[in-house]
């Protein structure tokens, strides 16, 4: 009888590999005694040191994957870097909003530069960088920092808490009307550098501001750097704010943020945001309405091409009755690019009267681009008026077939067309300076097609 064959299945070895890791260190964080951050600070890095990387097992990073980040590469810049880098271009510093600047900062690595008119400066208008903060408005730092975000919202949250090294303070006082609009530019040249940044503004009772912020960089071939910032805003009770915020990020930056807004009884938030860089994305928005009577407004734009990746996640949290929101999110994208755009409106029990809306559109420019549009509704009361939507498409062939039976050349036609789905939200905008700089980013994109 012959003897059965064996069969043996060994059991494989599975290596564990090491967590990747930054290269930061609790050194780095700025906890000395005459701080007024300095426990908010210490706080933030627990907290980072406790977060992992996230990865797509978890639901907000689902869509959008980090295994090919070099974490291990990044360093804070060294306290004058700036000097032995590129110059930020003379275009950025241009007034976007009016004839000229109230004010403006520019955010460098390992420095800053500031400028207020005198005139705002008398009426208690704060608008300065970080380091001067600490020193001249300790005060107002430590009251108003971790309020409205809070650093164990997430691990980027976290790094940015505890390292920012260039911040900004903007602070208007009850009642004060700022005509001329405030601007501030975070340049970012260099590779494998960390740009770390967190805002903070507070408009006071009854005041109004308009506010530009940019963030820049050239592009740099073969190259990683990234930015990890926070924004948090008040906007108290009747108050009114117009926020406008330009990502241009190179496109070897990998781009991280959490941002959102508190609005007061009776106040008005205007909130612009237009993308066009960066390699990767991962942004938090979220609109917290939590006064009677309170509106907020969200336009966004993106456009995207190569192998870029831009990732929103947008909330509409309706706190209290009687509130409105309206969100508008609008994208391009070409070449091998993806967005992904997840929506929340939220409408806590007893907020009736909640009227809010979102909608987000995408137009295919290429067949190997890809749009995830995920809008969402959570309402937990019965006398509201919410709704959304979302579509994904292509160039219109019939429109496009007219443009080119009129003689108008392919390029021209599609670049017509790109700008007419962009309209609606272009009219968004009440900035002329904007609008031109939003125009003049879908041609440049449209040409590199």
């Amino acid at each position: 009888m012959a003897e059965k064959e064996k069969v043996v299945i060994k059991s494989g070895r599975r290596e564990v590999s090491a967590p990747r890791k930054f290269n930061f260190t609790r050194e780095m964080v700025n906890t000395s005694s005459d701080s007024p951050l300095a426990s908010y600070r210490a706080d933030a890095w627990s907290a980072f040191e406790k977060f992992g990387l996230p990865s797509t097992s978890e639901e907000a990073w689902r869509r959008t994957d980090l295994r090919k980040m070099p974490v291990d590469k990044f360093n804070l810049p060294a306290d004058g870097a700036y000097n032995d880098l590129p110059p930020i271009p003379k275009d950025l510093l241009k007034p976007l909003v009016g004839g000229q600047h109230g004010g403006q900062i520019t955010l460098l690595p390992g420095g800053s530069q500031v400028s207020l008119l005198p005139e705002l400066a008398k009426k208690g208008v704060v608008f300065t960088d970080f380091r001067t903060a600490e020193n001249e408005h300790p005060e107002l730092l430590k009251k108003f920092a971790g309020t409205v975000i809070r650093a164990q919202d997430g691990k980027f949250a976290a790094l940015a808490a505890a390292l920012s090294q260039n911040g900004i303070l903007l602070y208007v006082p009850k009642g004060v009307q700022v005509e001329e609009p405030l601007h501030s530019v975070l340049w970012g040249p260099g590779v494998d550098l960390a740009h770390i940044s967190h805002l903070i503004i507070y408009v006071d009772v009854g005041a109004s501001v308009t506010y530009v912020h940019e963030y820049a960089s050239p592009d740099e071939a073969d190259a990683d750097s990234m930015h990890a910032g926070l924004v948090e805003i008040v906007v108290a009770d009747g108050a009114n704010l117009r926020f406008v915020e330009l990502q241009s990020w190179g496109n070897h930056v990998w781009n991280f943020s959490h941002e959102r807004v508190h609005v007061g009884k009776d106040a008005n938030l205007n909130w612009v945001f237009g993308a066009v860089g960066s390699k990767l994305t991962k942004n938090f928005s979220d609109l917290d309405l939590i006064g009677v009577g309170a509106e907020g407004r969200m336009s966004g734009f993106y456009f995207t091409d190569g192998s870029q990746h831009l990732d929103h996640d947008t909330q509409q949290n309706h706190l209290v009755p009687n509130t409105f929101s309206d969100l508008l999110f609008k994208g391009a994208l070409g070449g091998k690019s993806r967005s992904v755009w997840q929506g929340m409106i939220y409408v806590a029990p007893g907020a009736q009267k909640t009227d809010g809306y979102q909608a987000n559109r995408n137009l295919l420019l290429s067949r190997d681009a890809r749009a995830d549009a995920i809008p969402g509704l959570e309402i937990s009361a019965d006398d509201v008026r919410c709704s959304h939507g979302a579509t994904i498409g292509k160039i219109d062939s019939e429109p496009l077939f007219y443009l080119l039976s009129r003689g108008i050349p392919q390029d021209e036609a599609e670049q017509l067309m790109v700008e007419g789905f962009f309209d609606p939200i272009i009219q968004r905008i009440p900035f002329e300076g904007v609008r031109e700089r939003f125009q003049q980013a879908i041609k440049e994109k449209l040409g590199r097609k």
